[in-house]
């Protein structure tokens, strides 16, 4: 698509609210799985220290 200005790019044709908005929860979705699977991670290897320690 072409358009006519960055004003109209960033607008969409006056769609431009849902189609960011759309990419903005999007991104926030993988920021948030980013983290929660960051924590897992953490708890996993807390978890397996843990059972090293076992005699």
């Amino acid at each position: 698509m072409i358009w006519e200005s960055w004003s109209a790019f960033w607008d969409m044709g006056g769609r431009g609210f849902f189609v960011w908005g759309s990419y903005g929860a999007l991104l926030i979705a993988i920021v948030a799985e980013l983290m929660a699977l960051r924590s897992a991670r953490k708890k996993a290897l807390e978890s397996v220290v843990e059972l090293k320690r076992l005699p």
